[in-house]
């Protein structure tokens, strides 16, 4: 199986190249299955149901949330009625909508997404390690589910490297977010998990983490806010991390950094 995963999107820059540039990867890249983080989706701040809907329609199968998933207050009632949506597994019980998602490609193969978030630096959740696993135990690889893969939002680096060895042999790929920035590190672990510690954004990288640049440098400067961040509409990167996986153990057999447009050195798999 051939899938792709999209790093956090920023704003109407970063929806904007998703959406035309993802038949033309479906069909480049012989994608069976696309997942997206779309937490910053709107304005830089949640995600609404129209952009669900656009991401949907241009090709996208499951979009993954963080920190920021309530930021637009309909998200709450449209992650009930819509199951590729999903948020954090490790929210306390009785969050609306679901942490993790068994879903079917077009063939029928059926991939297991889980989004966790961190606790270093991070609001304090419920114990994401614990919430993973229990979703792994109940879908196990290469007997319900034909993949799975682990969207850790989460800002530690050593939390992130963590729970890819944590689900090494147990998922098809783990791969951070919430940093924004891609890292250098896509291996295939020993036990046959994709791993990357941040996939980095899909955005405008002459930003800080996809802002526009004056407010986050005002407030480093001088502790004081004056105004609003604004995501910046600068000609955008997608930065992602392609993976193909044994179709008989749904283990990784290779993974690779994917970058399109911008600012940054364009990097593309090949077949």
């Amino acid at each position: 199986m051939r899938f792709l995963f999209l790093g956090d999107l920023v704003g109407r820059a970063a929806r904007d190249i998703v959406v035309s540039e993802m038949p033309t990867l479906r069909r480049k890249l012989m994608l069976d299955f696309v997942i997206v983080n779309g937490e910053n989706a709107a304005g830089g701040f949640g995600i609404t149901a129209a952009i669900c809907d656009d991401l949907f329609d241009a090709g996208v199968d499951a979009i993954t949330l963080g920190n920021h998933s309530w930021d637009q207050r309909e998200a709450l009632v449209h992650i009930e009625r819509e199951p590729r949506l999903i948020r954090p597994v490790n929210y306390p019980k009785g969050t609306p909508g679901r942490g993790a998602s068994l879903l079917e490609t077009v063939d029928g193969k059926r991939v297991l997404v889980i989004n966790a978030m961190g606790r270093v630096f991070m609001d304090p959740l419920d114990d994401p390690f614990s919430a993973v696993e229990a979703q792994i135990d109940a879908c196990p690889l290469g007997e319900i589910a034909d993949a799975i893969v682990v969207d850790f939002h989460g800002e530690a680096t050593s939390e992130k490297m963590a729970m890819g060895h944590f689900c090494d042999g147990r998922a098809s790929l783990v791969v951070g977010t919430h940093s924004h920035v891609p890292t250098a590190d896509a291996q295939v672990l020993p036990g046959g998990t994709a791993y990357q510690t941040d996939a980095g954004m899909c955005g405008d990288y002459n930003s800080v983490i996809g802002m526009e640049k004056d407010e986050p440098i005002q407030r480093f400067l001088t502790k004081i806010p004056s105004g609003r961040f604004q995501p910046a509409l600068g000609p955008a990167t997608m930065c992602g991390v392609f993976v193909e996986t044994d179709p008989a153990t749904g283990l990784a057999l290779r993974v690779e950094p994917l970058r399109i447009g911008g600012r940054l050195k364009a990097t593309m798999p090949e077949l």
